[in-house]
Parts: C-alpha cells; sequence; structure tokens
C-alpha cells in the first residue's frame, strides 16, 4: 500500500514512522527542515527550537513514542517558574507567599482561585465548550480576578482572538497543568533538545525504505472514486493530510471544517545575562507586542548553552505588520532595561497556521479522521483538544495510522 503523508510536524512524522515499517510512505514538506513548529536552530554547537516547547508527565503517547525510539534515557524534568509583568515589574507567582503578595488580587480572589482549581479536576471540561472563558471566570471568580490573572494567560496564548475562547480550554489547561510542587510546575524536556526527536523519526522512516521530499508543496491532489489519488504526478492509495483543514480545499476541493486557526511569531534571543531573575515564564498583563517573556535558560540548565535565551512570544490573526520583530526587540530592550548590546544575536520565526484557537463551539468542528476519502490528522484533531500539545500530535499520528492499518487488514483478507 503506498501512503503519501502531507506535512512533516510532528504528526505527520509520526503516522509516517507507524506506517513505513508495512507501508511505502512518501512525506511531502513544503518548508526546508522538518518537525514543524517543532523544528530547531542549529546554533553556535547546539540545537534550540524556534518555537519554545515542553512536556508533562502524564503524556502516554509521546513516553510510548520516545521509548520506541530509544530516546527514554534523555528525557529530563525540571521545574518552570512562573511570573507576571505587571506595572513595570515581574511577580513571580509559584509559592503561596508570592501569590499573597501580589498587589493585584485580594485574600477573596486567592480563594475563589483556590476553589476554581478544585473544580476544574471535578468537572467534565466538555460541557463547558459553548460558554467564553471570560464569562465563566467572572461569574466564578470575579472580574479583578480575570483581568489580574486570567486575561494575561489568555492574551499570551490567544492574543486578540482571546474573548472568544472556550472555558473548555481554560478548565482543560488547569487539568493539564496541575503537577505543580510548591515553588514551581514540573515540566519535561529532551537532552540535546528536540531536534534528536524529529532526527529519529526521520531516521526510523528512512530506514524503513520511506521517502521525505523537503522543499516540496503540495498544490492539487486528484482524487479517484477507488479512494486512490495522484500527489504531484505520483499515484498513492492513500493520503493523510496534517495541514491546516481550512486550506485543504485548496488542494483537492471537496469540503473541510473551517476550524480557526492563529499564526505565531516567537523572537529568540542570545543575552549575556538573566532578565528573568530566575522565572521561566513571564506573562504579561501590561500591553506589549508580546504576550509572554519564556526564559528558557531558567528552566533548561544556563551551562548546556554557555548564554542566556529568551524567547519573545507573540500570537497574531491575518497578516503579521511590517517591522514586528525589530518593535519586539525595541519594547523588550526598554522594558527590561536590556542595552542593545546585550543582545548577542537574534532570531525571528513566523508560522502562519501554529495552531487552532479553542473557540466556543469549537468541539462540533472537530473533523472526523477521515474525510472524504482523505485521512486527516494533526493540531485539530480530537487528542489535541481542548489544548494542544506534543501529546495530542503524537497521539492523533498514532490514531491514523492504526486506521490505515486496520484497512489494509481488511483488505489483506
Amino acid at each position: 500500500m503506498k501512503i503519501c503523508i502531507v506535512g512533516a510536524g510532528l504528526s505527520g512524522l509520526v503516522s509516517a514512522y507507524m506506517l513505513a515499517k508495512e507501508c511505502d510512505v512518501e512525506v511531502y514538506e513544503s518548508a526546508g527542515t522538518l518537525g514543524g513548529c517543532l523544528s530547531s536552530y542549529n546554533n553556535n554547537g547546539y540545537s534550540l527550537e524556534r518555537f519554545y516547547h515542553h512536556f508533562f508527565d502524564g503524556d502516554k503517547s509521546l513516553f510510548d513514542l520516545f521509548k520506541d525510539l530509544g530516546l527514554s534515557g534523555d528525557v529530563e524534568w525540571y521545574e518552570g517558574k512562573t511570573a507576571y509583568y505587571a506595572d513595570n515589574r515581574v511577580f513571580p507567582l509559584n509559592t503561596p507567599w508570592e501569590i499573597l503578595r501580589y498587589p493585584y488580587i485580594s485574600c477573596i480572589d486567592i480563594f475563589r482561585l483556590g476553589l476554581l482549581m478544585i473544580k476544574s479536576k471535578k468537572v467534565d471540561y466538555r460541557d463547558f465548550d459553548d460558554i467564553p472563558a471570560k464569562e465563566y471566570i467572572i461569574n466564578m471568580c470575579g472580574t479583578n480576578l480575570y483581568q489580574s490573572f486570567f486575561e494575561p494567560l489568555l492574551k499570551s496564548k490567544f492574543g486578540n482572538m482571546r474573548d472568544q475562547v472556550s472555558a473548555a480550554w481554560l478548565l482543560g489547561r488547569i487539568a493539564i497543568r496541575s503537577n505543580r510542587g510548591i515553588s514551581g510546575e514540573r515540566l519535561g524536556y529532551l537532552k540535546g533538545g528536540f531536534q534528536s526527536l524529529v532526527e529519529k523519526l526521520q531516521t526510523g522512516i528512512e530506514e524503513s525504505g520511506g521517502i521525505i521530499h523537503l522543499n516540496t508543496p503540495v498544490k492539487h491532489v486528484d482524487q479517484y472514486d477507488s479512494g486512490s489519488c495522484v500527489v504531484n504526478g505520483r499515484r498513492y492509495d492513500a493520503l493523510i493530510s496534517t495541514v491546516a483543514p481550512r486550506v485543504l480545499p485548496d488542494i483537492y476541493g471537496g469540503n473541510a471544517k473551517t476550524i480557526p486557526y492563529q499564526g505565531a511569531v516567537c523572537m529568540t534571543l542570545g543575552l549575556d545575562h538573566d532578565i528573568g531573575n530566575g522565572q521561566y515564564w513571564i506573562n504579561m498583563k501590561d500591553d506589549a507586542p508580546y504576550g509572554a517573556v519564556i526564559c528558557h535558560t531558567n528552566f533548561v540548565p544556563y551551562e548546556r548553552y554557555g548564554e542566556h535565551i529568551v524567547y519573545l512570544a507573540s500570537y497574531f490573526s491575518g497578516s503579521l505588520p511590517d517591522g514586528y520583530g525589530d518593535m519586539m526587540i525595541s519594547d523588550f530592550c526598554r522594558r527590561f532595561d536590556v542595552p542593545v548590546d546585550s543582545v548577542k544575536w537574534q532570531k525571528l520565526a513566523v508560522e502562519q497556521f501554529a495552531g487552532p484557537v479553542y473557540i466556543c463551539g469549537y468541539r462540533k468542528m472537530i473533523p472526523d479522521y477521515s474525510n472524504e476519502g482523505i485521512y486527516l490528522s494533526g493540531m485539530f484533531s480530537e487528542y489535541n483538544y481542548p489544548e494542544r500539545s506534543m501529546e495530542g500530535s503524537v497521539a492523533s499520528g498514532f490514531e491514523v495510522a492504526r486506521r490505515i492499518k486496520a484497512v489494509m487488514n481488511v483488505e489483506d483478507s
């Protein structure tokens, strides 16, 4: 059976890896690198993700993949500390004492926040898919806690679309990220970075006979009633698409559910000093051309890189304004008192379709794994609801491969 896979992000690579052992697999990727949003820079002798990444201790499918690839011994656990930037100050919000000292929420707010955390572990977040997160938090916890605590989080993840996000996303996120200690959150990383995961998948695909085409966009697909198709002049028995569903009609016609996507822009900086005072993730309460400052070397040890690494992360809809990267750096240097000559290097990554926005009613938009003869897998899949993650992309890659293998068994019998 000949399989075509469109997109070499994590989900596409996983499905290719699982199928290449039994099928003739070819992967088409429009970019010049593998991994999609998980791709990396080769920088100053080390590998570094273009977009910040980490994983959680409940990521079963991801750990199964690590084991299969021989990467289990490279799993590392670190403590990720969180802070908020408000009124030109960084406020750590990890220990009970730090939360009590945060001047923008009251003791009553903290009590309400605690009740919400407890409730989030007991409810079915899917029941809240049609309720805006903003409305839910204000009704549960009041306007002040929303504006001072939750709105910066929503802004850092969804930018100007934050008011459309559902309470299902928020409750699901709280449930996923509940493994917090007394001073921070337990988060996972791979020794050497996630480029090792991408390379292991590539090696596994190619050693099984699979072929990967880089810099090769798929512009049109001709389908046949038998389920086969012709892609870039080659005939295949099945097609897996991992691209955003909204672009599918441009490739093969037909219909596709319109899942709202947003773009991501990530400015990565090499600095000669720590600007986060030990904090990993700083949500911006104040207005800035980025929603969060992620101090990578306050998470993964500085000694691994020999310099301090910071991500400035923002999301956008439509087109990114010209000169946006310069705006980010200028604001960051001014706000965090960073002399320009302290910035040793800078790299800008932009992804037009970085991920779905979990608006109200999103659950009804999730496409089936098979749609009009094409298999679908990616950040839009059911396993990535109500929050996208590496775990969800791996699980959806496993699932679409399983379904194709099931069809093969039926045909073989």
